[in-house]
């Protein structure tokens, strides 16, 4: 085992995650690993603690802990089958030399974890290398169960771009999802902050009234606007949301909060039939189905090397678009950018 090692930034090496720069200083670490000395406290940045999507600046000095000896041979890669290399190509929706955009199968998670191995979008990377040396590296995450649009970055220049245009909120996201109930009123902005409640891992988040976040320890303020484009009598409605901030579950959170939880969130609502309330368990709720009814379906953002406009938009998953045409709701009536007008 090498001792604590007290490691600074270089030159050229900020503005990215801290697992991303510690993997390419120790190859044989884990992504499991990496989180693990996060929640232990083991691994600083500056002294304070840290998670292993942080972000490191230049100048910045990483305490690293005991680390298994260097000299010991990383275990191998492990390799990707045919099915899923097929499976995480045929995702791609969009790519040129510096970006690639997925369509996210629900039910894949964006990054490994616990008891996740490699099948996860960024262990299936190396799939997507399409010629380049080095595979394509995440830039943001959606949550396992959320179907939808996913950017890679196939350069560390793209990478840095679109973090800060993220981290800026130079970006629309625009969301789809069914929803219990009919959100009275139709369209608005939810600010509810929002807090951590589980422990470790899978955590679930509090709504928090507006009042109350600079009160709360931990808590922080989120927004959301929605508007409800169609609905199913007084018990399901198509809901197209846009997160102006980026906060864990928010989409999710916010919905469940205001009393119309997203179909099929077990976490936040319940299963599909609970979600449609009584009397709907042997007819519409019976016949839907109980995943998460949660997709990233349009993205705009500047293109960092182009500076074009970039207007990426994903189908919708088997499960949605059978719960749309079961409910008669067609994909065309909803505008690319309900929120185009909004101040």
């Amino acid at each position: 085992m090498s001792g604590v090692q007290m490691l600074t930034v270089g030159s050229g090496e900020g503005d990215q995650r801290l697992d991303r720069w510690l993997r390419k200083r120790f190859p044989h670490l884990t992504q499991g690993a990496i989180e693990k000395m996060c929640r232990k406290g083991e691994l600083r940045l500056d002294g304070g603690r840290v998670t292993s999507a942080s972000r490191v600046a230049e100048g910045q000095t990483v305490r690293v802990p005991p680390l298994p000896d260097m000299a010991q041979p990383a275990p191998a890669p492990s390799r990707i089958g045919r099915s899923d290399e097929a499976m995480i190509q045929a995702a791609v929706l969009w790519k040129d030399e510096h970006i690639i955009a997925l369509n996210k199968p629900p039910g894949l998670p964006s990054q490994g974890g616990s008891g996740q191995g490699d099948r996860h979008v960024d262990g299936l990377a190396p799939a997507l290398a399409f010629g380049y040396k080095d595979p394509p590296k995440l830039v943001h995450r959606l949550d396992k169960d959320t179907s939808g649009i996913l950017l890679l970055a196939r350069t560390d220049r793209v990478a840095r771009g679109l973090s800060e245009a993220l981290r800026h909120r130079n970006v629309r996201k625009i969301y789809w999802a069914a929803v219990a109930g009919v959100p009275t009123p139709r369209a608005g902005t939810i600010k509810f902050g929002l807090v951590k409640e589980g422990g470790r891992g899978d955590e679930k988040m509090r709504a928090i009234h507006p009042r109350e976040v600079e009160s709360t320890p931990g808590a922080k303020r989120a927004m959301t606007e929605f508007m409800t484009v169609e609905n199913a009598g007084g018990r399901l409605s198509w809901v197209a949301m846009q997160p102006v901030t980026g906060r864990t579950h928010q989409l999710r959170a916010h919905m469940a909060e205001i009393g119309h939880p997203i179909l099929g969130d077990g976490k936040y609502g319940g299963s599909a039939q609970e979600n449609l309330g009584d009397g709907w368990g042997a007819g519409v709720g019976g016949d839907l189905s109980r995943k998460l009814h949660l997709h990233a379906r349009t993205l705009i953002i500047e293109h960092p090397i182009t500076k074009a406009m970039l207007t990426l938009t994903a189908p919708l998953p088997e499960h949605m678009k059978s719960t749309w045409r079961y409910l008669g709701w067609d994909e065309k009536e909803a505008p690319l950018d309900p929120f185009e007008d909004w101040a």
